[in-house]
């Protein structure tokens, strides 16, 4: 069995989770703490969870069980979104130590040391609304792309959504100091790095810097990719658009949230947009960077959404030239305005229509190759090898695969689109000999 000061981790949910849970690993290894694999029987389990995904009661405890399988004297520690909204109710799980809020969970390794060998059910969390402090992250090593971190918490209150209770206020470092942290991974000769947060384009609320001003500094760094992961509507500025469209390093993939396509469910989400404005957004985007994909939020079953209001959402998003959907089906959350709603969708409902909209989505998808067809983009291949082939993504986020040739992980190459596969994955034609890296 392995000993004490090992640990290992599994993080549940978004790209942010898994920036600040390698982060963790970092600093637990500089506390003494050597990174194994989840199934190797570790002396500590840090477990990073998530409030959005539906059953996050149930994932958690499944990894719990499956970590003690394989060492019952192990040290289980519980941190996340979730551990900062129920963390007596994580405690009481059988096998849990540890339980650490949004502050505390980047001071692990301390909490480790002040913990009794036997010690069970331990809960260090403080009142969300006290967090002010911003803690940079980003992943490495755990895939080709790297996910910064530059943005935390959220303003917004949304009617469906607890991430302002599990996250906070809205908050992120200066720019100086977000410049200095990029620089790390511009030393680490990462070749594409993924912006993320919980509302990235609020970066500098309540200051005199902006999320426009950082992306014009991050794009003077030696880093050949930056993608933006995921950015509200209301904060995606046309100034943004365009610049992205003259960048060498911003690349032509947008995720924009819409959630509704309905003005009226949009209004009792409390979002700060109409279905006008997104569709201007998309608009500008394809007019700027025609091969740009568009991803789309969308949640379905929303208290107040009847047979009418969806199929609002389903001909906006129909007639809306973007490339894919990310489709939710809306389930409670306690401490939210749309839990009080007593209009609600039944289930049965809930899950007819995400089925509509996902069907959809592969349409949308397959549009989107078949329009990439024969054009020539620039492929960064990753790592992890998937029978005989590898995988990887262009610029403008098609994925395509070829034959597995370890020399080509974490390098670019120029291909030739050719037709997507019955899996939905893009063909290629390799352009050049060699693989090649931008400038």
């Amino acid at each position: 069995m392995q000993r004490f000061n090992t640990a290992a981790f599994y993080t549940l949910g978004c790209k942010l989770n898994f920036a600040e849970t390698s982060t963790i690993a970092r600093n637990l290894k500089d506390a003494g703490y050597a990174k194994v694999p989840f199934d190797s029987g570790a002396g500590v389990y840090v477990i990073n969870t998530c409030s959005v995904t539906d059953n996050a009661d149930k994932k958690c405890r499944n990894v719990i069980r499956r970590a003690l399988r394989k060492n019952p004297d192990a040290k289980i520690v519980v941190i996340g979104c979730y551990a900062q909204l129920k963390p007596d109710e994580i405690s009481k799980i059988e096998g849990v130590n540890l339980v650490l809020g949004a502050n505390e969970k980047f001071n692990v390794a301390r909490h480790l040391e002040a913990l009794d060998f036997d010690e069970r059910g331990t809960v260090k969390t403080g009142r969300i609304g006290k967090v002010r402090e911003f803690f940079p992250s980003y992943s490495h090593g755990d895939r080709t792309r790297t996910f910064f971190k530059v943005q935390d918490g959220c303003d917004y209150y949304c009617s469906f959504c607890t991430i302002p209770l599990a996250r906070g206020k809205s908050r992120s470092n200066n720019i100086t100091t977000t410049i200095q942290k990029a620089r790390e991974l511009e030393a680490k000769n990462i070749k594409e790095v993924v912006l993320t947060g919980v509302n990235t384009g609020d970066y500098g609320a309540g200051s005199d810097e902006n999320f426009f001003m950082l992306i014009q500094e991050l794009e003077k760094l030696n880093i050949p990719r930056f993608r933006i992961s995921s950015i509200e509507p209301n904060l995606l500025h046309n100034e943004i658009i365009k610049f992205s469209a003259r960048s060498p390093s911003f690349v032509p993939h947008f995720h924009v949230p819409l959630q509704s396509g309905s003005d009226y469910m949009l209004k009792i989400m409390k979002r700060k947009y109409g279905t006008e404005l997104y569709a201007g957004r998309v608009q500008t985007i394809k007019r700027e960077m025609p091969d740009a994909c568009i991803g789309v939020d969308v949640i379905v079953g929303h208290p107040g959404e009847t047979d009418e209001e969806f199929m609002k959402t389903y001909n906006f998003l129909n007639e809306l030239d973007v490339s894919y959907l990310h489709v939710f089906t809306y389930s409670e959350r306690p401490n939210t305005v749309a839990e009080k709603f007593g209009e609600t969708v039944p289930m049965q409902q809930r899950h007819e229509r995400s089925k509509m909209l996902r069907i959809l989505s592969e349409k949308k998808k397959r549009a989107f190759y078949e329009s990439q067809c024969g054009k020539e983009k620039t492929v960064l291949w990753e790592g992890e090898k998937h029978a005989c082939t590898m995988h990887g993504f262009t610029e403008n986020y098609v994925k395509v695969k070829a034959p597995y040739n370890e020399e080509k992980v974490n390098t670019f190459e120029r291909v030739r689109l050719t037709q997507p596969d019955r899996d939905g994955i893009m063909q290629v034609k390799v352009m050049d000999e060699k693989p090649i890296v931008p400038a």
